[in-house]
């Protein structure tokens, strides 16, 4: 249910088209809640089907032009209801993690190429990260608005300042196992072999 929310909220920033709104989510939704071109047209459909937003009137009526659209208060109500809603935080479902327990079975070949290439995904994400935070929240911008959306920011720095520290952690592990670097290809009793297996999150 989240997607018709996240276009609300977006539509109750600004009135957009669905091309402006998928530049938006491009920009700046998309790092917590993505969506493709074809997903947000298709919830435009259906949120102006359920009258909870409208196209707006066009000035110049032409063929081929983009329609913008806002939100009704219908649809105001509706994400009011959704944003008090209670909800539980979702269990954690991560491929690597579960990749890891495999190796444990099967050997880690593999992996640490891998590790180290997601690594480097989430070192370059969270410059990224930091980088808007510098721009777009110097000290002293602290409205309310501007607090949230810090604070949602915050909450991408944080993680992915998590994952470096882990995978580096990681690495360090895959170090010192039996065989040295990458130890650990064949798994023999359920201990893994030394011919170099590698290892990388992927995320």
């Amino acid at each position: 249910m989240s997607l018709p929310h996240a276009i609300l909220t977006a539509l109750l920033e600004r009135p957009s088209s669905g091309l402006e709104l998928t530049r938006r989510f491009d920009k700046s939704i998309g790092y917590f809640w993505s969506a493709t071109h074809q997903q947000i047209y298709r919830e435009l459909g259906k949120l102006e089907a359920e009258g909870h937003i409208r196209a707006l009137p066009s000035q110049q009526p032409a063929r081929g032009q983009r329609k913008s659209y806002e939100v009704l208060p219908a649809g105001r109500a509706e994400l009011e209801r959704w944003t008090a809603a209670a909800q539980d935080p979702k269990p954690l479902r991560d491929a690597l993690l579960l990749r890891l327990r495999a190796a444990a079975v099967v050997g880690t070949a593999g992996l640490e190429g891998d590790l180290r290439r997601h690594l480097r995904l989430h070192q370059r994400q969270l410059e990224e990260y930091r980088e808007i935070e510098r721009r777009d929240f110097p000290p002293g911008k602290d409205a309310p608005q501007d607090r949230l959306h810090h604070l949602i920011l915050r909450a991408g720095i944080d993680l992915e300042t998590f994952w470096t520290q882990w995978l580096t952690h990681a690495l360090e592990e895959f170090a010192g196992l039996p065989g040295g670097p990458g130890g650990g290809g064949e798994v023999t009793d359920g201990t893994a072999s030394s011919d170099g297996a590698r290892t990388t999150p992927s995320r």
